[in-house]
């Protein structure tokens, strides 16, 4: 068959037919433990029964209609996620680059409404915060951004984890309106900052009148043992958003705000054909339902030490790793050298992984795993960095 699809993907050897929990089941019936999550997106497992059925039952109902008209489920589930993170309001769109790109747009709102014509956004170096053109300019990644430019103006960047570097950029730079930023930088190896980071920048938020965005795609919805990453901490962002495991693989983004950010849109300013429809909102609810529930990030907080402790003890003699980083069910493993090849090597004992910036083994199972399956995924993966260590000594 010719391929017809453009090449943006080097996509591994392998067509996945099904899924249940935590495998997934490939064209000839072959299981494989799923570590990745669809990059954090199946916090609740595959083919997870409630998601399932609120699927099936809205699908047999109602699709899409457009936000012309009001939808009861969006309004669910908006009543629902602003009543879990304490904000006020929320716009839906259909992945975490279009919430990212709502945020940027309040932000130069709220910037335009202070009488600054060039508002500037400060965001961090190894950071992203998706593909479109406003979110690529934002990410600290320079192989995302090759190519396409003339980036988008109004970005300023500084180093992640670094308050002082906050401090200089407040002191040296005009016009700044906002701080978009990750709790835990995913994509960028599962960078953790410091314990007064986060609290660090809500201060000077408050102090400069600039906003608190907080991108939560990644880091929400349970995956690091809180319904958000930011409730490790005493403080609220002006500015949240969510997408991946809000919808458990039914594409959904979400973009909430509190205070006088969530008073900056207004009719005509943002939009979106398909976000927030009802078969969207209908799965999401399952999930932020099945999550409250089951107290899903209570659970993930538990698995995420288990398997920490768990690698740890086994690569603990392993020259070659040089640190594990994570924040509940948000792992990386460090090594000292590149590490790509061990994707396709784990895919061949039927483990599904991720490497990232290059040299970081990433770890994002669902929130379900149990512990036997945690066992299991570090028996397997252990060995499969020691033989690669060994190998290239």
């Amino acid at each position: 068959m010719k391929d017809t699809l453009m090449n943006t993907y080097n996509r591994l050897p392998v067509s996945f037919a099904r899924g249940e929990g935590l495998y997934l089941y490939d064209d000839q019936g072959k299981s494989y433990l799923d570590a990745i999550a669809g990059i954090a997106v199946c916090s609740l497992g595959h083919a997870h029964p409630a998601v399932t059925r609120a699927i099936c039952e809205q699908a047999g109902k109602l699709v899409h209609t457009s936000n012309l008209y009001g939808i009861e489920k969006q309004q669910q589930l908006g009543a629902q996620l602003v009543a879990l993170a304490d904000m006020d309001k929320v716009f839906f769109a259909n992945s975490g680059a279009e919430a990212n790109e709502a945020a940027i747009k309040l932000a130069r709102l709220h910037g335009h409404a202070k009488g600054i014509d060039n508002p500037v956004i400060l965001v961090m170096e190894e950071s992203f915060h998706g593909r479109t053109m406003a979110t690529l300019t934002a990410t600290g990644n320079r192989k995302v951004q090759a190519g396409f430019e003339p980036l988008v103006q109004g970005f300023a960047r500084v180093p992640y984890g670094d308050p002082e570097a906050l401090q200089t950029a407040a002191a040296n730079l005009k016009d700044i309106v906002a701080v978009l930023v990750e709790p835990v930088q995913g994509e960028g190896g599962v960078n953790i900052p410091p314990e007064d980071y986060l609290p660090g920048i809500r201060a000077l938020c408050d102090e400069h009148d600039w906003l608190m965005m907080l991108d939560e795609i990644q880091t929400g919805m349970g995956r690091t043992g809180k319904a958000f990453a930011f409730q490790h901490h005493n403080l609220q962002p002006d500015v949240l958003t969510l997408a991946k495991a809000l919808g458990n693989g039914m594409p959904i983004g979400a973009c909430l705000a509190r205070g006088k950010a969530a008073e900056l849109f207004g009719p005509g300013n943002h939009g979106s054909t398909f976000g927030g429809n009802p078969l969207a909102c209908a799965a999401a609810l399952a999930v932020v339902d099945t999550m409250k529930a089951e107290n899903i990030w209570d659970k993930a907080a538990r698995a995420g030490k288990r398997l920490h402790q768990a690698l740890a003890d086994r690569l603990a003699d392993a020259d070659g790793v040089t640190e594990i980083r994570s924040l509940g069910l948000m792992l990386g493993i460090q090594l000292d050298r590149p590490c790509g090849e061990l994707v396709l090597q784990a895919l061949e004992k039927q483990l599904l992984i991720n490497v990232t910036a290059d040299s970081v083994v990433r770890l994002l199972p669902p929130l379900i795993i149990e512990d036997e399956q945690i066992d299991d995924l570090a028996d397997k993966l252990s060995s499969l960095i020691l033989e690669f260590l060994e190998a290239r000594q």
